[in-house]
């Protein structure tokens, strides 16, 4: 049962990228919030209630709110605190360009990450034009890269944690093709993250939430 009423509560599958970026925006913005992990063969009856559409993340705010969509969350964590300044407030024009990067990415690099993915997994011959698709949005994360620390500055902005997931996914396709590509500041910014406390935070491994029920504080 949630004894804490007054805390959103999220849905959250680990390892799911949208998932990821959702909980990093949460652990930014220091905004408390109730964590329900799940595994997507097994989804609980309340989040299928709020959200029908059964993916992950979800999350509903103590009025009773839902919101589905990964970068709505991010939006919404960072709405209510943003210690960090990821949105860069009071810099639209910075603001424009973080979103049309995201907004680049979610609409075009992701679809060509599937590809690669599939290519991979079916080993089937297209893999090398698969990579080069994605290569194409990584080439301009590395030229990002070398003009500044982090995506859009030399400080971290909602650009960085939005991405992060999907890059890591891109990593992990043909690790050793990777370790070896013309792209350095793309694996440093990564890894930068990767071996960050945030991270880790992040990513810790949970009971599942349908084994007893009991809410984990996260976020605070």
């Amino acid at each position: 049962m949630n004894k804490n009423n007054d805390l959103p509560i999220i849905y959250s599958l680990r390892n799911c990228p949208f998932a990821m970026r959702a909980r990093i925006a949460i652990y930014k913005s220091q905004q408390p919030v109730l964590l329900r992990d799940l595994v997507l063969s097994d989804k609980p009856a309340e989040m299928l209630t709020a959200s029908p559409k059964g993916t992950v993340p979800v999350l509903i705010t103590p009025k009773g709110t839902v919101i589905e969509e990964s970068f709505e969350i991010m939006l919404w964590a960072l709405s209510m605190s943003d210690p960090d300044d990821l949105l860069f407030t009071g810099d639209e024009k910075m603001l424009d360009k973080m979103l049309a990067l995201i907004y680049l990415f979610d609409s075009q690099f992701k679809r060509c990450l599937e590809n690669y993915k599939c290519a991979k997994r079916y080993s089937e011959t297209n893999i090398i034009e698969c990579r080069e698709a994605c290569e194409v949005y990584i080439a301009q994360l590395e030229r990002l890269l070398t003009e500044h620390k982090y995506l859009m500055a030399d400080r971290e902005s909602l650009a960085d944690i939005a991405l992060l997931p999907f890059i890591r996914q891109f990593a992990r396709v043909e690790r050793q093709w990777y370790l070896h590509s013309p792209y350095p500041h793309v694996r440093q910014w990564l890894n930068s993250y990767l071996q960050s406390k945030m991270f880790s935070k992040v990513m810790a491994k949970h009971e599942l939430w349908l084994q007893n029920r009991t809410d984990l504080l996260f976020g605070a």
